[in-house]
Formats: structure tokens, C-alpha cells, sequence
């Protein structure tokens, strides 16, 4: 985090509490419930949580909130650690909830005890009926009033198997008039018989992540236990029960989620798509996930750049997306290779050129890097060029190839374009030029200059790979405030396969998850799908905010 810019709210609260010596050191822990992948909001919580312990030099865990048995999945737990390794951190303690099922039942015992906790029979709509709303009160479960002994014997008895999912629940007795909903005898364990992926078959009784959230921060002597604004109702239901277990005060501290415009954050939206197979999965290119943003080529270090940047607040907004792939074309601009890809190949023919010659020429591997040195490029007679760099009839001011226009060959040389070749259905099939051999880039004594440079890929010499164009899965800013279903606004155009690129011949040996600027095209990265039989790149993001200004065209 930078020293240089002004103190968010939290980073005052923490400094306050140092300076005063409320604590020796800073705790804090990033809570995940492992039911789904990580997305871009929560890279933000992490960034946030794991941040400010580094800035403090103190502590944070990674503590899975794990009390839902027929949600989570090993595969979630271990994706969840891949992602904040990747993102560049490292967690001091790894904990679960379920490591605290005894020590939660404990807790739940003491409030029997102390007559703050009753079994109720009621079913879950007759439990939601009584609870009124905000501005009736709720009524009290003909069962709030059963003794100490026989709820402690009811408890037991729940845990013990005898009674079957949704029989009975334990409510914490608190106030069914309180105005604030969360406190009107909120249910505290359910019964669920259901295999949990770490302590197997052991419980039938969980803990309600409620229950289990703020008690689990006091279990750790977390310090600040910051959540997100939604849960701001909740802290004084977390507060209640510190208070009437007298256990460490552990305190919670909200900030405003940042919603990403044209995409979903939802974790049950997203398993929606990945379901339905609106997307391959979970990792797919287009998700908002960290895996999805990894496989597509985004960077850790423009992800935690873009956290910086929108920092935190109190106030929930929806951040443009436009600002990620301004800070991953930021990172990825100093340290992504450069090459020549050709996507959409029409042949040119240098027809002065001499046959049966190459010759080997040198161009930068990054002119941002002076450290990139420099790799050697086949050149010859015919090359491959992109299709929309010819026009038959061109516009003034088109400063590519037409008839009796002139261009220079990246790192090679200025050719003119003399004549083109169609086939029967008008498409264009070769672009026949004539090259000027003083003009070699790097020794030009030519004396000619020209406003193009396009790029190529000599046609001897080119390997072929396949390019997924990604773009924005939604075509909306903010798919789910509109009307109908959510998935009615995917973007059809969200994925474009072009399954016969022409690359040059360096490319060939590229590994899974190298970066690379494809000059004048964009963004790259080797998919996790890539093979030595079949190369396959995904585009990360265009060179220039494309979609940005075609809107505003479009306007």
C-alpha cells in the first residue's frame, strides 16, 4: 500500500488504537465460506485484510467459514488458497470454523445455561411467521419458555442424531420486539445430516454462520474483523452474544462492497452460469473470478493495483470495468513480450524481392524494457498481413495499403502496393507490392517516409495457434437490476474462436500463462488448454479501451 496517499477510515481506526496501546499488534483474518470460487470482490477483501496486517506488522489468517456441509467442497478450499497465493499473499495461521464445532457447542450450552438459548420445535415457516417486521413485533414460540434442564436435554439429544433435518432448532432467547430483525430470537444450529468435507460424519447440529462468524473471530483474538456493509446489521447479534459468553471482544468494522459493471458477483449467479454452461467453468476467461482473470492473463500485480486504486469507503458503488483493463494494460505494457500475429491472413507477395531469399532482421522484445534485448525475425518474399490493412477503394487520409500507397513492414522494410488479386466471390487473395531496399529499418537510406507501420508474419516460416477473443460476458452495465432474467443480457459476442492464426516462429516454444502484446491487436496469454500439438492464446484485454469508445459511438 502507498505511504504517499492520505489514510482510508480503517487505517485511521488502526493507527488510533496502536497510538493509544489498545492492542500490541493488529489481527485480522480474510473468512471465506468455501461454496464457490473467488471473485474480483473478494481479491478486494483480500488485498484489503492481508494489506493492512502487512502494513502494521502483524497478523492475518485465512479462516474458512465452513459450517454449511451440503455447500462446500475440498475443490473450493484449495482453489480459495491457490487464489491468495497468486495474489501474493501468505496467511500466518489456517484455520476453519470446524475447527471450533466442540468449542461452539460449548458456547451454545452456556447460553442454555444462563436461559439466553431455547430448542423450538416450530417449523421454519411457522419460526418466520412469528418474526413480524418492521413494524410489528414479533410473537414469542410457544416452546421459548421450556426449562434449563429440558433444553440442555433437547441440545444433546440433537446431537446425538435423534431427531430428524428441521425438527428442531436452537434460538438464542434475545427480544421478539427488537427493531432490529437479526435479534428477534435468531436460530443459532440447525440439524442437517450431511457429510462434511473435513470432519465427515461426526455432526449432525451446525453452527449458523451467524453464530459462528463473530465467535470464531473471538476464538482467534482478532482485532479488527472487517466485513462488508451488508453485515453491518449484524454486529450488534455479534456483539449480544460476546457480550453474554464473556469471551475476547473481537470487533467488527464494515466497508461498502465494489460492484464491477457488465458482469455479476453473485456466488449463486455464477454458479448459475457454470451450471448451465454459459461458461465452461469456474476458471472460464469471462468470469469475474480470480481463476477465470488468471487463465485470461490478467496479473496479480495489476489486480492488487486496481484495489489500491478504488481503495475503500462506506458508500457501495459499481466500479467500470474499464479501470481493471486500465490497470492490467498498465502492468502488462512493461512486461509482456512483443510479436507478430497475424488473425485474419491475406497473402503478400514483395514481387521484386528475390525468390528462394530470407534474411534475418532484429526487433525489440519490449521498447519499455531496456533489459528485453532484442529476437531475430525470418523475412522473405511473401508474408502474411492482416485482411483490413488493404482497401481496394481507400479513404484520404487511410495511411495503410491501397493501390499506389506505401507502408513499412515492422522491423523491415517500406514496400508500395502495385496491384491485388480476387477470387470468383470478390474476396481479396493476394496484395502484390514492390519493396525499396534502402529502407531497411535500423539502416535507412532511403529517404522515402510513411505514416504506417503493419505488422507480418513471413508465410514460410509462420507456425498457426489458435486465438479466443474474449470480451465482456454481459452487454449491460449492470445485468442484474434489469428486467427479467440476468442471463438474458449475456453478450453473445463474448467469445470469438479464430482457430488458424498465423504466428511467428518464436511464439511456438511460448508456455501456459506467458504474457504477450500481439502488435496492434492486443493483449495475450498461453491458455491453460495450450499443448505442444496445439497452441492456443487468450486474448486479455485490447490494446485500447475499444469497447469503451464504441459505445460512445454508438451513443
Amino acid at each position: 500500500m502507498s505511504e504517499e496517499r492520505s489514510l482510508n477510515f480503517l487505517e485511521e481506526i488502526i493507527e488510533n488504537h496502536l497510538a493509544e496501546g489498545k492492542y500490541e499488534y493488529i489481527h485480522t483474518r480474510f473468512p471465506p465460506e468455501p461454496n464457490g470460487y473467488l471473485h474480483i470482490g473478494h481479491a478486494s477483501s483480500i488485498h484489503l485484510n492481508f494489506g493492512l496486517a502487512k502494513k502494521y506488522k502483524g497478523k492475518c489468517n485465512l479462516r474458512f467459514d465452513d459450517t454449511n456441509p451440503t455447500t462446500e467442497e475440498t475443490e473450493y478450499v484449495e482453489s480459495i488458497k491457490n487464489d491468495i497465493r497468486w495474489l501474493g499473499y501468505n496467511w500466518d495461521n489456517e484455520f476453519y470454523a470446524s475447527d471450533y464445532f466442540e468449542t461452539l457447542y460449548g458456547f451454545a450450552v452456556k447460553l442454555i445455561e444462563k436461559g439466553l438459548a431455547y430448542v423450538d420445535d416450530s417449523s421454519s415457516e411457522e419460526i418466520a411467521a412469528m418474526k413480524g417486521n418492521l413494524n410489528e413485533p414479533g410473537k414469542n414460540s410457544p416452546y421459548r419458555e421450556r426449562s434449563v434442564e429440558e433444553n440442555l436435554k433437547l441440545f444433546e439429544a440433537m446431537r446425538a442424531g435423534k431427531y430428524t433435518d428441521g425438527e428442531k432448532v436452537l434460538r438464542a432467547k434475545i427480544d421478539m420486539a427488537h427493531p432490529n430483525l437479526l435479534l428477534r430470537d435468531p436460530i443459532i444450529y440447525r440439524i442437517k445430516h450431511a457429510h462434511h468435507h473435513r470432519t465427515g460424519n461426526a455432526w449432525c447440529i451446525y453452527p449458523m454462520y451467524d453464530f459462528a462468524h463473530g465467535q470464531s473471530d473471538s476464538i482467534e483474538n482478532i482485532t479488527h474483523s472487517i466485513c462488508t456493509l451488508e453485515f453491518i446489521h449484524h454486529r450488534p447479534l455479534y456483539d449480544w452474544f460476546i457480550e453474554q459468553l464473556e469471551i475476547f471482544p473481537s470487533h467488527q468494522y464494515e466497508f461498502a462492497r465494489r460492484n464491477l459493471s457488465y458482469t455479476v458477483m453473485s456466488k449463486r449467479k455464477l454458479l448459475q452460469l457454470v451450471n448451465e454452461k454459459h461458461v465452461t467453468a469456474w476458471d472460464d476467461p469471462r468470469m469475474p473470478t480470480v481463476s477465470g482473470m488468471r487463465r485470461r492473463g490478467y496479473t496479480a500485480a495489476a489486480i492488487r493495483n486496481f484495489c489500491d486504486t478504488i481503495g475503500i469507503a462506506k458508500r457501495e458503488n459499481v466500479v467500470d470495468l474499464s479501470l481493471l483493463e486500465f490497470c492490467v494494460r498498465e502492468d502488462l505494457n512493461k512486461i509482456a513480450t512483443r510479436a507478430m500475429a497475424v488473425l485474419d491472413p491475406v497473402k503478400l507477395i514483395i514481387t521484386n524481392y528475390p525468390e528462394g531469399q530470407t534474411e534475418e532482421l532484429e526487433i525489440d522484445n519490449n521498447p519499455e524494457d531496456e533489459n528485453a534485448g532484442k529476437r531475430s525475425v525470418l523475412f522473405c518474399r511473401e508474408v502474411w498481413i492482416e485482411r483490413e490493412d488493404f482497401m481496394e477503394n481507400p479513404p484520404k487520409k487511410f495511411f495503410r495499403l491501397g493501390v499506389g500507397l506505401m507502408v513499412r513492414l515492422k522491423g523491415a522494410y517500406i514496400v508500395k502496393c502495385e496491384d491485388f488479386k480476387k477470387d470468383e466471390n470478390g474476396n481479396i487473395t493476394e496484395i502484390h507490392c514492390t519493396y525499396i531496399p534502402e529502407s531497411r529499418s535500423g539502416n535507412d537510406t532511403s529517404g522515402v517516409h510513411v505514416k504506417g507501420t503493419i505488422h507480418w508474419v513471413s508465410v514460410p516460416h509462420a507456425k498457426t495457434a489458435e486465438v479466443r477473443m474474449y470480451d465482456r460476458l454481459f452487454r449491460v452495465e449492470n445485468p442484474s437490476s434489469e428486467e427479467g432474467d440476468f442471463k438474458d443480457y449475456i453478450n453473445p459476442e463474448s467469445l470469438k474462436v479464430l482457430p488458424n492464426v498465423f504466428i511467428e516462429p518464436v511464439l511456438a516454444n511460448a508456455k501456459v500463462s506467458e504474457h504477450f502484446q500481439f502488435l496492434r491487436k492486443g493483449y495475450f496469454c498461453v491458455d491453460t488448454e495450450s499443448s505442444s500439438d496445439k497452441l492456443v492464446f487468450n486474448r486479455t484485454v485490447t490494446l485500447k479501451d475499444a469497447w469503451a469508445k464504441e459505445q460512445k459511438k454508438g451513443g
